[in-house]
């Protein structure tokens, strides 16, 4: 115990935080989807601060060209699992951290059951087609999920808590055009990867105000952010029906 104080003091030192709030991560799981440069910059401080389990999920392999924004891949992990790849790294960074490795696809048939035991979804996904299903599913089996997404020097960020302010389909009705590689630089994920770390440990130790029907936006071009409002459509058909809490 005496080791895990002093391990996490800094952060138990914050208004608020406590050994209480430690407690809490030490109980919590987190589920982050998709090992790319979110979730490996999510999971890097979300391991960091000491979160009790965490389950990762994705099917792909390393590539090279993942190298510069992957912070968790090293070039001796190409064509290697992300999950395994990952799950190594992170275990040498916090052994006291419990980690699933899933090598496999978010479908709609096994969606429910990987998110079943989550306290927190983290969004590390790079298609808008498996966003919108964990939006879907979080929903409907009322689980926060923390959404993140990038593309050149720019990001975006909310945090989506079911029948408390807008799902993730209110905001973004219809997803943007995909483009076959994602132009990206490689510290820009980093930015909102962390930031995603951050929502998450504020939602589960109970601390700051989340970004709750709020979009912030990341320019890195400019080096700046901006806020903006985002509201519930009540004909949405992912949360329109849902009661308020």
């Amino acid at each position: 115990m005496v080791n895990k104080l002093e391990r996490y003091r800094r952060q138990i030192a914050i208004p608020g935080f406590g050994q209480a709030g430690q407690h809490k991560l030490e109980a919590a799981h987190v589920v982050v989807a998709g090992m790319g440069g979110l979730g490996t910059a999510a999971s890097i401080y979300l391991v960091a601060a000491g979160v009790g389990h965490l389950t990762l999920i994705d099917a792909q392999r390393v590539e090279l060209s993942n190298l510069n924004r992957q912070v968790l891949h090293w070039p001796p992990d190409v064509k290697r699992l992300k999950t395994e790849s990952a799950t190594e790294k992170l275990h040498v960074l916090n052994p006291s951290v419990s980690i699933d490795a899933k090598a496999e696809e978010i479908t709609w048939k096994n969606i429910d059951e990987l998110l079943r035991n989550a306290d927190v979804v983290v969004d590390g996904m790079d298609n808008y087609q498996t966003r919108y299903l964990l939006n879907e599913a979080c929903v409907r089996i009322r689980k926060p999920f923390v959404h993140g997404a990038v593309e050149g020097l720019n990001g975006q960020l909310t945090t989506i808590i079911p029948g408390d302010g807008p799902c993730l389909r209110c905001i973004i009705p219809k997803p943007p055009p995909r483009k076959t590689a994602l132009p990206v630089l490689g510290a820009t994920p980093g930015v909102i990867g962390c930031l995603q770390a951050i929502e998450t440990i504020k939602l589960l130790v109970g601390i700051g105000e989340p970004l709750i029907a709020r979009m912030l936006f990341f320019d890195g071009e400019r080096t700046s952010f901006t806020e903006t409002e985002v509201h519930r459509n009540p004909k949405c058909p992912i949360c329109g029906s849902m009661a308020s809490l």
